[in-house]
């Protein structure tokens, strides 16, 4: 049977407001041009080497989480991209190897799930979960932090609101 539960209990989640891990990118930072997919290299390694904090391991590789979501639209199963981590490599080998053993993506599906990525938590499957965050947090009033990758940048220390945000709010017209 599957569990039904799509996010860990929030209890358990990052509870210290701006907590720096040294080895974790942000997840807009792109490697083979992906957001997220560096970052979730990044946390395999570090799970790996034991230096993951306690607080990430609910979320850790999660079918409904931007981990699982990566795996899924790449088509490849997490525990196989941790066990190819496992065997070294840099980042682009390795992107590389999930290119091979599933979707090889094509410009317009890098786009489409940057794009889906960038958004996540922004009023999607995500969402309540967000909120919850947002209100153990007490940051229900921060109108700039509307995705996952707001509230992961802001926790982390990495600023004050996200590069998403504002293009959410207010929409560039179609070229």
């Amino acid at each position: 049977m599957r569990s039904q539960v799509l996010f860990a209990p929030t209890a358990v989640l990052l509870n210290t407001f701006r907590m720096k891990v040294e080895g974790l990118r942000s997840p807009y930072q792109k490697v083979a041009n992906l957001y997220h997919l560096g970052r979730m290299l990044d946390k395999i390694r570090l799970r790996q080497a034991e230096r993951l904090p306690a607080e990430y391991l609910p979320n850790f590789g999660l079918v409904a989480g931007l981990d699982g979501q990566l795996c899924g639209f790449l088509g490849v199963e997490f525990s196989a991209v941790c066990e190819r981590v496992r065997q070294g490599g840099t980042d682009d080998e390795i992107a590389e190897w999930c290119f091979q053993h599933g979707l090889r993506t094509s410009k317009m599906q890098v786009r489409i799930w940057n794009e889906s990525a960038r958004k996540f938590g922004y009023d999607d499957v995500a969402a309540k979960f967000l909120a919850r965050i947002k209100a153990e947090d007490g940051l229900e009033h921060r109108t700039d932090i509307v995705t996952t990758f707001d509230l992961i940048d802001l926790r982390e220390g990495r600023g004050e609101g996200s590069e998403a945000s504002a293009s959410l709010e207010s929409p560039s017209p179609l070229r």
